[in-house]
């Protein structure tokens, strides 16, 4: 009989799908709000923007970066004090990255549901890093004037703005990968549902 092992925790399960719910809702407000005083030389398509005028984008988009905070302070909370981060995030080096990278240009970057490889680790780093830098820069645009200091830190309003879209244009670069990657392996969706897998699955 074949044996089930739990990959991914309750809480990694959770903190996932609240994720993908927040950062769907702030980066199609975001567009909305984006294309009210567009900062480069293109809007974004209608449909693809949520809250049907400038007003209601703006309550989605505070709405979204409540819950994506809140739940991005439990995952910290989560993964630094059951050891998610220590077991599956790392260690990290720049050799094994660049050796992971190379075998995935070839195709030859084997995957066990479970495991993350070099790359994925950097890519997860990443996107928290974005996460910490879009709700800041963020909040600088809200409260330019209550939060003058971190608008300063910024480099001004405007360059804050700059910074919003770039982090906002990383979470979505990783978006996509993620995506791109679940759908050329599609066995890894259903663990973050269950949170289990085979055994012999993720021997393999």
């Amino acid at each position: 009989m074949s044996r089930k092992l739990i990959l991914h925790p309750l809480a990694v399960r959770i903190a996932h799908w609240l994720n993908a719910l927040a950062i769907g809702c702030m980066l199609s407000s975001g567009w909305g709000i984006y294309n009210a005083s567009p900062i480069f030389d293109f809007r974004f398509p209608a449909w693809a923007t949520l809250g049907g005028w400038l007003g209601g984008a703006i309550a989605w988009h505070f709405a979204a970066m409540w819950l994506l905070v809140a739940n991005g302070l439990f995952y910290l909370a989560y993964g630094a004090a059951s050891g998610h981060f220590r077991r599956h995030l790392l260690p990290l080096s720049a050799r094994d990255v660049l050796a992971d990278a190379g075998k995935a240009l070839r195709f030859r970057l084997p995957h066990r549901p479970g495991i993350y490889n070099a790359v994925q680790k950097l890519l997860y780093w990443a996107v928290m890093l974005l996460g910490v830098l879009v709700v800041l820069s963020g909040l600088s645009i809200w409260k330019p004037v209550q939060l003058d200091w971190l608008v300063d830190l910024f480099g001004g309003f405007d360059f804050a703005r700059k910074v919003h879209f770039a982090a906002m244009a990383g979470i979505g670069g990783f978006v996509v990968v993620h995506l791109a990657l679940v759908a050329i392996v599609p066995k890894t969706l259903l663990p973050m549902v269950t949170g289990r897998s085979h055994a012999k699955e993720a021997m393999r």
